[in-house]
């Protein structure tokens, strides 16, 4: 009876602390596991958390960008709810299901490429642009993968060779798989432009691998873990002019960027470019496992029967929470939300910028409908990242009750992903935590 109680009590959070489950974790999981804050949530709701200790935060972190409709947005949550009255698994691969095919119809009808599309469905996003991968070189018959510097595309094996930073993620992992190579991601806030890239790609095709043996460009519109660097239109044009003349493939890593978070439904709308194959995740399912690759018929149908797939891949779960998070992305507005999030960010962000105890501090600022960050610096020089001052931030931040996410090649950036559905209210009450948060370490370096 006592052990029954016991485990009870823990499952409801009641009589945890979170010192007490750092200690656990420690002891229980491995250390390559990294946490960010060592806050334990034991419900969520919206846009605000809630610990084991029964404080609220702020989230500005939305499950690393998973939760654009929001904690348990009620019509999510009731459409996995009515499906758990029926069935929770049955492997489509051996009894599919309609709601598979219903969301594979939605998804064929807006994603970002060329012609009449198919869709399969996965568990993760790293899985999605490891098959993503497979489809091109069984379309094309051709093995190389060019990928960018600052790039983030998963943590399995093909997905971190593809990623362009080292630490943490392929540090004691190697040898990595061959035929990948990385390009420098165009950033104008760091000296780099577009035709550095543009003429890179022909420097590679002149001194490394001959342009007929590349299978895909695989490209974020937006960078991620990166940085949150923007893909100019330009370089996606060139990019896809390249492409086409080489009978290369373009693949958008839409895993982050998609579902309504930069004020489209994709981020590929911005630059006016069509992919040939795009992979999904994180908001798709509104917080249930469930990952994409949608792209050009005669592209998804190059590998044979039997050669996509996967246990969980496409669940009945994911399935019916996608398929309320289409509806949600539509009826509450949240491309035109992104926009007004953002706008509101940004405002705050230069409020900021704008005082004296902070000049020079936050550097570039970077807007994409809801996807914002901003870049800190050391006397508003480019070349001189602060990672130390954005850890602190984070950390305090969190004591005060917000959660933040930083990023970024040199560890100096933070961005913000609140759900969609936040509202200007709370937003402004997470700026007021975060200014504060940002002034006391600041003027605690200071005064050092």
């Amino acid at each position: 009876m006592g052990t029954t109680t016991g485990a009870t009590t823990a499952q409801n959070g009641e009589g945890l602390n979170n010192v007490s489950l750092q200690a656990r974790r420690e002891a229980a999981v491995p250390r390559g596991l990294g946490i960010s804050t060592q806050i334990f949530a034991a419900k969520a709701e919206g846009s605000e958390i809630t610990d084991v200790e029964g404080k609220r935060y702020i989230d500005f972190g939305a499950g690393i960008a998973v939760l654009n409709t929001g904690h348990l947005h009620p019509k999510v949550k009731a459409a996995v709810q009515a499906q758990l009255e029926n069935f929770s698994h049955t492997c489509v691969q051996v009894t599919p299901y309609e709601s598979y095919i219903r969301l594979a119809e939605r998804l064929n009808a807006i994603a970002p490429v060329r012609g009449p599309a198919k869709t399969i469905f996965l568990t993760t996003g790293a899985e999605a642009v490891e098959n993503a991968v497979k489809i091109a070189r069984a379309h094309t018959g051709r093995p190389g993968v060019i990928a960018f510097s600052g790039a983030f595309h998963g943590r399995t094996l093909l997905g971190m060779a593809l990623t362009g930073k080292v630490v943490p993620y392929k540090v004691g992992f190697g040898p990595m798989p061959a035929d990948i190579y990385h390009l420098p991601f165009p950033i104008a806030y760091h000296g780099k432009e577009v035709a550095d890239t543009l003429e890179a790609i022909e420097t590679l095709f002149k001194s490394d691998i001959d342009p007929n043996r590349i299978a895909a460009f695989i490209i974020e519109p937006v960078q991620g873990e990166g940085g949150f660097y923007q893909a100019q239109p330009e370089l996606m044009q060139g990019l896809r002019a390249i492409a086409d003349k080489y009978g290369i493939l373009l693949i958008a890593d839409e895993v982050q960027t998609g579902f309504a978070r930069t004020g489209k439904m994709f981020a590929m709308e911005h630059t006016g470019v069509k992919a040939d194959l795009v992979t999904m995740a994180k908001s798709l399912a509104g917080g249930f496992p469930l990952s994409a690759v949608s792209g050009t018929a005669s592209i998804m149908d190059a590998p044979g029967v039997g050669g996509l797939g996967g246990t969980y891949g496409g669940s009945p779960l994911g399935c019916a929470a996608a398929n309320a998070v289409l509806d949600v992305i539509e009826e509450e507005n949240l491309c035109q939300r992104a926009d007004e999030l953002g706008e509101l960010l940004v405002r705050r962000i230069k409020e900021l910028q704008a005082t004296n105890l902070l000049a020079g501090i936050i550097g570039d600022i970077r807007q994409v409908g809801g996807m914002v960050a901003m870049e800190l610096v050391s006397g508003g020089d480019a070349n001189k990242p602060d990672p130390d001052l954005t850890r602190a931030l984070v950390a305090r931040a969190a004591e005060k009750g917000l959660v933040l996410l930083s990023c970024g090649v040199r560890g100096n950036v933070i961005r913000f992903l609140a759900p969609l559905t936040t509202s200007p209210e709370l937003l402004n009450e997470g700026m007021d935590m975060l200014g504060e948060a940002l002034r006391e370490c600041v003027a605690e370096r200071t005064t050092a």
